[in-house]
């Protein structure tokens, strides 16, 4: 019986009561990031179908970069899984077997 009262006030330490959080402060919160976007950058279609067609390699990874004005280039391959997640400072390439592009959009 004396085991069973010990575990029961314990159990039921996790229910006391929280003090209050703190006063808030006068600064206000920072700005929420978009879901990791990177500051400035912010991913832009226009300019990006002259790749559509080439191949998928570092020297158009570089050039779409720019082109787009995008932090963060994702490759897609056929059959690639990818998050869902939509990152505005991400521009998404997707390519065939061969690796070449037939697809550019942002996210």
């Amino acid at each position: 019986m004396r085991r069973f009262a010990f575990a029961a006030a314990i159990l039921l330490a996790g229910c006391t009561a929280h003090p209050p959080p703190a006063a808030a402060s006068a600064e206000p919160a920072p700005p929420i990031a978009d879901h990791g976007a990177t500051l400035g950058h912010v991913c832009q279609l226009q300019g990006t179908e002259k790749f559509v067609g080439q191949p998928g390699n570092d020297e158009t990874k570089a050039a779409i970069l720019h082109a787009s004005n995008s932090a963060v280039l994702r490759w897609a391959p056929p059959g690639a899984m990818m998050t869902m997640d939509y990152r505005t400072d991400r521009v998404t390439v997707y390519l065939t077997g061969d690796r070449k592009i037939t697809k550019i959009s942002c996210g």
